[in-house]
C-alpha cells in the first residue's frame, strides 16, 4: 500500500492554481490525468480549454494572457518537446508569463532512464533557457506558486515538472 503524503495528488494542484489565481487551464485530455481533468471541470473558476496539439497551446494562452486572464499549459513533456518552436515563436519570443505543468513522463529518480523523452526533458528546457521545478508529492506543491511569480517576475515561460507520474491523478 502506498504511502498517500508520498504522491502528487491533483487537489494539491488545483490549490496552487486557485491561490496564483488561474482563470484558465489549456490541456490535451488523456488517460494520464483524467481524474485531474474532471476535478477542473468541476471548478467553477477555472474554464478548461482543449487543444488538439500541443503547440497551440501557447497561442491559446498568448491570447488569453493579452486579454487579460491567467492561463496555465498543462502538457506532457513529448508535446512540449514538439512544441518548440511555438514555445520560441509564441512565449519565449514575445515574452510573456508563462507557467506550464509538464509531465515527466518516463521520469525515474531510480537512475536508469529507458524513455528517451525523459532523457530529452530537461536538455530541451536547458537549450530553450528555461527554468524549471521538479514536483514529485503533496509537500512539493508550493514549488507550483514559485514557479508563476517567477513567471511573472521575468515575463517568460517556467516549467513545472510533474515527476510522479500522475500516481494520484487517475483513479
Amino acid at each position: 500500500m502506498s504511502d498517500q503524503s508520498a504522491i502528487l495528488r491533483p487537489e494539491t494542484l488545483l490549490d496552487e492554481f486557485k491561490k496564483i489565481g488561474v482563470t484558465h487551464i489549456i490541456t490535451i485530455p488523456d488517460s494520464e490525468t483524467n481524474y485531474l481533468y474532471e476535478l477542473m471541470e468541476q471548478q467553477d473558476w477555472l474554464d478548461v480549454i482543449p487543444v488538439s496539439r500541443e503547440g497551440e497551446s501557447m497561442a491559446t494562452a498568448l491570447g488569453l494572457n493579452v486579454a487579460g486572464k491567467t492561463p496555465v499549459v498543462l502538457i506532457q513533456n513529448t508535446g512540449m518537446l514538439e512544441s518548440g518552436d511555438s514555445i520560441r515563436g509564441m512565449a519565449l519570443d514575445i515574452g510573456f508569463p508563462l507557467l506550464m505543468i509538464v509531465g515527466y513522463r518516463g521520469w525515474t529518480r531510480k537512475g536508469k532512464t529507458p524513455d528517451s523523452a525523459a532523457i530529452y526533458t530537461e536538455p530541451f528546457l536547458n537549450a530553450f533557457r528555461i527554468n524549471y521545478y521538479l514536483v514529485e508529492q503533496n509537500e512539493d506543491g508550493a514549488r507550483i506558486s514559485e514557479a508563476y511569480e517567477e513567471s511573472v517576475a521575468t515575463k517568460q515561460p517556467v516549467v513545472v515538472l510533474i515527476g510522479d507520474e500522475y500516481h494520484g491523478f487517475n483513479r
